[in-house]
């Protein structure tokens, strides 16, 4: 069963379970965050079945949920971590294959599917990463990794857009990527349940349409159940929160550019197109677009 959230006519997000190639939405003022956290789904799509079909085309798609609770982002995948931390002159810290690690990036900043991404303030090097991130259904604490499993909603394609010069810059200060990664984020164009998703689903991204990033869901090193239950641990999950799985191996520009040069993955300008799709999952696809100046925080000041 594949799940969005749209805008209507009058400017109202609505949940819409989708069939065939039409949108149809739940009757009532409700959200997919709601449906979810309530249990309520299966009853809540038989009814929107029974309601007119909207045609995707003539609407504007949200973020499946788009106000997430929390977005946890990991980095689960061995190749990206080995090829990545090459690129910025480190070898993979052992501890990586001992637990897992996430960042929390930044709810109110996600968008649709095909909404504009601005470059953000002062950056020059404007990265992509194609992702899975698994949506929580129900909450919980303390999991084991089979009760995280349980506990998933549903499946999205998701892209954590980075700012990489701002970055490396912010994380010489022994934080986290802070103003690098929380600018925006982007999610859809739906929610694909658990029991629709292919455990080997392929992943791929083009720029402009020039072939990038493929890989695929399975080379994965850390499992969701495992992911999710290392978030879990001393606190809780929501329903609505989503968990990244990070980037897929040659997901991102910054690990193209290591392997193949600079000159042939460029970073991200205005102008540009970016496509990502996964198995199932549907596409991302959006333009890049000119972003606000930078506010000096001192006069005189660049920063």
């Amino acid at each position: 069963m594949r799940w969005s959230t749209y805008l209507d006519d009058d400017g109202v997000a609505r949940p819409a379970v989708w069939e065939a190639d039409r949108l149809h939405p739940v009757p009532g003022d409700t959200s997919l965050l709601e449906l979810i956290a309530d249990d309520r789904t299966a009853d809540a799509a038989d009814a929107a079945r029974r309601e007119p079909g909207v045609d995707p085309a003539g609407v504007r798609l949200l973020a499946p949920i788009p106000r997430p609770p929390s977005i946890r982002d990991f980095m689960a995948f061995e190749e990206h971590v080995v090829t990545a931390s090459a690129a910025i002159g480190l070898t993979v810290d052992p501890l990586w294959y001992s637990q897992p690690v996430f960042y929390f990036t930044n709810p109110a900043s996600l968008l649709g599917p095909h909404d504009d991404v601005p470059v953000p303030p002062g950056s020059e090097a404007l990265d992509y990463e194609l992702e899975i991130a698994a949506v929580i259904g129900r909450e919980g604490s303390d999991l084991t990794p089979e009760a995280a499993v349980d506990a998933i909603a549903g499946y999205v394609l998701f892209c954590d857009w980075s700012a990489r010069d701002l970055q490396g810059a912010e994380m010489r200060l022994n934080l986290g990527p802070a103003k690098g990664k929380d600018f925006r984020s982007s999610c859809g164009p739906w929610m694909l349940t658990p029991d629709e998703l292919d455990g080997a689903a392929a992943m791929s991204a083009s720029v402009n349409g020039k072939p990038c990033s493929a890989g695929t869901l399975d080379a994965l090193y850390w499992s969701f159940g495992q992911m999710i239950a290392y978030a879990s641990r001393g606190t809780r999950v929501l329903p609505g929160d989503l968990i990244g799985s990070g980037t897929v191996g040659t997901g991102c520009l910054l690990e193209l550019s290591r392997v193949h040069g600079a000159e042939a993955y460029p970073w991200l300008q205005p102008g540009d197109r970016v496509h990502l799709d996964a198995d199932g999952l549907g596409a991302i696809d959006a333009a890049v677009v000119p972003g606000p100046a930078v506010v000096p925080l001192r006069q005189g000041s660049s920063s």
